[in-house]
């Protein structure tokens, strides 16, 4: 089966040029073209398997579209592209992670490459583990309409990724979650720690033991943040690395 492709770019000539050199390929197929960045926005959840999009489109940025599919939690693979690069969009990458990043011009063959390089069946593994984050979080009694069930849960899947990020919550993960949903780190912090303050209270006691009992004392206090964010993630790889 052809890996689908959707490419996001104004520059027509670039869009034309890769459409042609990929029509006879049997392996890329290049499903949809945008030239709009607002009505990208519209197709994210469409079918396709890799994004290719331009971080410097005329109406919106190629961050507001990334930051849009982590709102959506759309999982697809990405690659970003752009004439330049500045320090605000080194900063943007480095926050979205898009798989690769290739600096325009570039020959289609350079892009026919980097998608042969990228697994488009990771994006299933993904999907799971977020499957598994979100039976978990239930299982623990937070509700998923709170703030702070969906910033705990992009918190995990941050240290589940990214096991560095374990000791880092203030420093990293509050500004990152911060910077996705427009908000602030200290409400972030707060709505997590409200989240938890749910669990506790209305959480499966024998789980909560389960999970917890050798981190933090059940009946004296509840974990913090860090403490809960960290052994949720550490659980999710412990099961991951026995299955």
């Amino acid at each position: 089966m052809a890996i689908r492709v959707m490419m996001v770019d104004n520059d027509i000539n670039h869009v034309n040029a890769v459409k042609q050199y990929f029509s006879s390929s049997s392996s890329i197929s290049v499903v949809k073209t945008i030239s709009d960045g607002k009505e990208a926005l519209k197709e994210l959840d469409s079918n396709y398997d890799i994004l290719i999009v331009n971080m410097l489109l005329s109406d919106i940025s190629g961050e507001d579209i990334l930051s849009k599919m982590r709102e959506m939690h759309i999982e697809k693979q990405i690659i970003a592209t752009s004439e330049y690069i500045s320090q605000e969009m080194m900063k943007s990458l480095d926050v979205y992670k898009p798989n690769y990043f290739i600096k325009k011009p570039f020959a289609p063959s350079v892009l026919e490459k980097t998608i042969n390089k990228i697994d488009t069946s990771h994006s299933l593994n993904e999907v799971n583990v977020k499957i598994k984050i979100t039976n978990l979080l239930h299982s623990l009694g937070i509700p998923s309409h709170i703030k702070g069930y969906t910033y705990i849960r992009d918190g995990i899947e941050m240290m589940y990724n990214n096991e560095t990020l374990m000791n880092s919550i203030t420093r990293d993960i509050y500004p990152s979650i911060a910077k996705t949903y427009n908000t602030t780190s200290s409400r972030v912090e707060r709505a997590i720690r409200h989240a938890i303050e749910v669990s506790w209270m209305r959480g499966d006691y024998s789980l909560m033991e389960e999970i917890f009992g050798n981190s933090v004392d059940y009946d004296r206090a509840k974990p913090t943040n860090s403490e809960f964010l960290a052994t949720l993630a550490d659980r999710l790889k412990l099961q991951k690395e026995f299955a």
